[in-house]
């Protein structure tokens, strides 16, 4: 099978490669799937620089979506021709999602309405944004501010936070801002002088914080909107000023509590509201896996303007 993996670390366009491999097998509590879509994120790239570092060769691609076609010991809910979307097992096989086949370690069966490409978009957004809501402990009685709801993790984390029935303030820029608000939420500019913009609205402050836009200085403006209060702040973005500031983040939450329920425990309902239309990822674009680098190179502008997939079967793969 194809798939694009890397044999070292490094920057992810020197060391990346579309090669070919065995097909994996599926061990105990696993199931392979002929992949339909695959998601790629930053997270991928911090993945080819070193995080988490394991045995290598390691592949990319998180999000997956396709077609049952082997089934691991001890797996009873689901069968050889399910479609399912999950996650790809990427620290203990030598590939992952961006390939034509993939090994997944998380999967929920696509309800009837939602295609395979859009469900391939949900994964990563949908787990990271309810994760760290539910480590805010978001209620309906809250007012959220999420700084960056222009991306895919914001945009879910809203859409989260309004099913709830918070109250949600939205950073963005143009190019979401009538999407979020016909969503319900009250969207202000983000950048320089955030702060006095949410006060003008006359909401008050926001009991909680989600920032999950790019590292940009933002910070002790998102604690004085918190009222001075940085634990109502939690970034998943910022992790280098986050310490200093007394903020959360993301990998300083204690990895005691964190519970599989809190990262996939919504996916089914998300799932159905995405089949209704009622939840989305964005699609930035669509790609053939043999043009992965093209992917890389929008991605790494920072500046997608959603999820970028790769489609292993547009140029003939096994998905």
């Amino acid at each position: 099978m194809r798939t694009v993996r890397f044999h070292q670390y490094g920057e992810p366009a020197d060391v990346l490669r579309l090669e070919t491999a065995p097909v994996p097998e599926p061990e105990p509590g696993r199931i392979r799937v002929a992949v339909h879509a695959c998601g790629l994120a930053p997270a991928d790239w911090a993945l080819c620089r070193g995080l988490f570092p394991g045995s290598l060769p390691r592949g990319i691609g998180c999000d997956v979506s396709g077609v049952v076609e082997a089934i691991g010991a001890g797996v009873t809910d689901t069968a050889i021709g399910d479609r399912v979307f999950g996650t790809a097992d990427f620290t203990r096989q030598p590939s992952a999602g961006a390939a034509d086949r993939a090994v997944l370690d998380h999967w929920f069966a696509v309800p009837e309405g939602l295609d395979l490409t859009r469900a391939a978009a949900l994964p990563m957004a949908l787990s990271t944004a309810s994760w760290h809501l539910a480590r805010l402990g978001l209620t309906a009685e809250h007012t959220l501010l999420v700084n960056g709801a222009g991306t895919t993790i914001g945009y879910a984390a809203v859409q989260i936070a309004l099913v709830r029935g918070a109250r949600v303030i939205a950073t963005a820029g143009q190019t979401y801002t009538q999407q979020l608000r016909d969503l319900g939420a009250t969207v202000v500019g983000y950048g320089e002088g955030l702060a006095e913009r949410v006060e003008a609205l006359g909401l008050g402050h926001a009991d909680l914080v989600f920032d999950a836009a790019p590292p940009s200085g933002a910070l002790p403006g998102l604690v004085k909107i918190a009222d001075g209060a940085p634990q109502r702040v939690l970034t998943c973005s910022d992790l280098a000023a986050a310490p200093e500031l007394g903020v959360r983040d993301t990998f300083h939450e204690d990895p005691a509590t964190q519970t599989d329920d809190e990262r996939f425990g919504a996916f089914p309902e998300f799932a159905q509201l995405a089949a209704e239309g009622r939840f989305t990822v964005p699609i930035a674009e669509t790609f053939s896996l043999t043009h992965w680098r093209k992917a890389l190179e929008i991605s790494l502008t920072g500046h997608a303007h959603g999820k970028l997939l790769l489609l292993p079967a547009a140029d003939g793969g096994a998905g």
